[in-house]
């Protein structure tokens, strides 16, 4: 039998100093079912309460243990079990942890097992999106917003990103599948038709995601990543959003300041936790 579980010493990693007045503890654990549901690839199965994604692409989220209710077997026997199943498909075992991970107290107990923590993420959310700035949504007469189909988005922002072939694959089969409908856009140039921005909505209830939100490295420093994302939450809202949220990298000091300026609060944090200390 498995000793008991180290307690946290420190309140779950919600940051409700920003958002207290706009969003409950309830909100933000909707806005992560969400974000599950945004992410959810065809490859997934349940083990004893944790989720594990199997889909071998570029996203974390996609292939890792999603750890969401407490479950009954001893944690050392599920933790092996989830072992040999992730080994199964051909990858390494990942565990995302979020303040809603369940049981309490799994992240330490992981950490004494030798796993390592690594990728910092926050979640930020602009609680009502009738506080976007409109401005801000004004796309440069250079360039056009158009739409894209799921696998052609999934080539293009993997072409931008430098991602190899099987992963912009996996990528456009888990949009396909996905059960809450994206839609990619792009910023492209009317002469020439370069792809110089683009990014992605999922929405969900009154909820809307931004994903995959990446400029092309020659055209930065030139809003374009914010007038991007204004513009698709303005059509968000048009379409019945009233809150939208997106995770970027805690490191992404850049990316979170073009956030910040669109009205995005830091709500709460996630990170993974591997064996191998070189995990990507």
């Amino acid at each position: 039998m498995d000793a008991p579980l180290p307690q946290p010493t420190t309140p779950p990693e919600l940051n409700m100093g920003a958002l207290s007045d706009a969003l409950t503890e309830a909100q933000l654990s909707r806005i992560e079912d969400v974000s599950l549901n945004a992410s959810a690839p065809p490859q997934q199965r349940w083990l004893d309460g944790w989720m594990l994604r199997y889909c071998p692409g570029k996203a974390k989220r996609a292939r890792s243990v999603q750890a969401l209710a407490d479950g009954r077997m001893a944690l050392s026997d599920r933790l092996a079990a989830a072992a040999a199943l992730m080994a199964e498909a051909g990858l390494p075992l990942l565990f995302r942890i979020t303040p809603f991970s369940q049981p309490r107290g799994l992240d330490a107990w992981l950490a004494g097992q030798g796993f390592h923590r690594f990728d910092e993420t926050r979640v930020m959310v602009l609680p009502t999106l009738a506080d976007l700035p409109d401005a801000d949504a004004a796309i440069p007469q250079h360039l056009a917003l158009r739409r894209l189909d799921h696998a052609e988005f999934a080539e293009q922002v993997g072409a931008l990103r430098g991602t190899p072939a099987d992963q912009r694959q996996s990528h456009a089969q888990r949009l396909i599948h996905s059960p809450s409908p994206y839609q990619g856009w792009v910023l492209q140039q009317r002469d020439g038709g370069l792809i110089v921005a683009c990014g992605q909505t999922a929405a969900e209830a009154e909820f809307v995601g931004l994903y995959d939100v990446f400029t092309h490295p020659q055209h930065r420093g030139q809003g374009l990543s914010r007038r991007l994302c204004a513009a698709l939450l303005v059509q968000a809202r048009e379409q019945g959003a009233r809150t939208a949220y997106l995770q970027v990298d805690a490191a992404n000091a850049p990316a979170r300041a073009v956030y910040r300026r669109l009205g995005f609060a830091d709500a709460y944090s996630y990170h993974y936790r591997a064996l191998d200390p070189h995990a990507e």
